[in-house]
């Protein structure tokens, strides 16, 4: 008991100095916390992917399409469940700055390949029926301040001229880790337009989303998938939809990588600066260490000391960055929402924001201890004044 108290008082006993030192950890665990936050977010796609979809596109780019056609061939492979046609639609909601992607999807296959969607019955009921309806998520919705019945108007980039859907339904994520902020609608609808007004591009999907009945299949079920349509004039290309997603994220690797190295050379520059307070601190009571050696406790007595008062410091700013980083994570999710729209403080990082901060007040006490330890009584009282 009295190891501690006397831990805590030393610990503080320059106030300013310990409180710089704390806030000083406590901006360096938030700073890594919210680093390691958006790499999280930026594999979210990745980590969500369901390991019973493939996705079929054109073996040349996401830029050709597929003859919807291939849709019933591909569910004649053995292993397939569900089929579904989709494409992006690339439509802007009143101004550019308002991204969020929007599909238009073959419904009656795509929403049993996505049981994390979770709809109202009755509005799902209406969206089947309406061709012109369309459904959004949750945090799509709560950003333009939508609700069912509403007109939404897009202007179309790929497929050009107005487009107006009628929001039927609003959809929910089963988990945290579901996108909330697409916007879905009748693939027929496009199709039906794309024949009267552009006849060569009408027949065509970007993607299908295929379900199978076991992941271990997957390899041998696009194996299959790509024989049956090669040598034709679209060929395909079908990888599992982790492997999809994960192929966009790696065109932006370079800065996911640098992301993470700035991170811990973070936590980094923040221990070299805790371990130079402690050094500061060890150095001017030197003469203290001598007085205690005098009284007769030992090294050991004065490692433990010091120990304790770099972990009271270190720790103490490790909670604080650590409990900050979820307020944070959720402005800056709610800033970022157009581009990451799933941000969320992932377990495993709360857990390094903390070993990273015992780390600091190890390493911190390490020299000083130390230091202390070699001291001798003669040569530390010489220095009291």
């Amino acid at each position: 008991m009295f190891i501690l108290k006397l831990i805590f008082k030393n610990a503080f006993r320059h106030r300013m100095r310990a409180l710089m030192t704390v806030s000083g950890i406590t901006l360096a665990v938030l700073a890594f916390g919210l680093l390691q936050t958006v790499v999280h977010a930026w594999y979210a796609g990745v980590a969500a992917a369901s390991a019973t979809r493939l996705v079929t596109r054109n073996s040349i780019s996401l830029v050709f399409s597929l003859p919807v056609s291939y849709r019933e061939k591909i569910r004649a492979v053995p292993g397939v469940t569900h089929v579904a046609g989709g494409t992006w639609f690339g439509g802007v909601y009143v101004d550019e700055k308002n991204f969020f992607p929007n599909f238009a999807v073959q419904f009656d296959s795509y929403l049993p390949l996505f049981p994390e969607f979770v709809f109202d019955q009755d509005e799902l009921t209406t969206l089947l029926k309406d061709r012109g309806g369309c459904a959004v998520g949750r945090k799509l919705a709560a950003r333009f301040g939508w609700k069912v019945g509403d007109r939404i108007p897009l202007r179309g980039t790929i497929f050009p001229g107005e487009w107006n859907f009628v929001l039927r339904a609003v959809y929910r994520g089963a988990n945290k880790n579901v996108d909330e902020s697409q916007l879905l609608f009748h693939w027929d609808y496009l199709n039906e337009t794309m024949r009267k007004t552009m006849p060569r591009r009408a027949d065509n999907v970007g993607f299908f989303m295929v379900g199978i009945t076991n992941p271990e299949l997957a390899s041998e079920v696009s194996d299959a998938i790509d024989t049956t349509f090669a040598n034709s004039l679209a060929e395909t290309l079908t990888e599992t939809e982790k492997a999809f997603n994960l192929g966009f994220v790696t065109m932006s690797d370079a800065i996911i990588s640098a992301i993470q190295i700035v991170s811990y050379l973070v936590v980094a520059i923040i221990m070299a600066v805790a371990a130079n307070t402690m050094a500061m601190t060890a150095r001017e009571r030197l003469c203290e260490y001598a007085v205690f050696k005098a009284l007769g406790f030992g090294s050991g007595f004065l490692g433990l000391m010091i120990l304790g008062e770099s972990l009271v410091i270190s720790l103490s700013g490790g909670l604080l960055g650590a409990w900050l980083t979820f307020p944070a994570a959720q402005a800056f999710g709610a800033a970022m929402s157009d581009f990451m729209p799933i941000f969320n403080v992932a377990p495993e990082t709360i857990w390094i924001q903390l070993a990273l901060s015992l780390a600091v007040g190890l390493a911190a006490a390490a020299f000083p201890a130390a230091r202390s330890g070699r001291i001798g009584i003669a040569e530390g009282l010489r220095r009291i004044a």
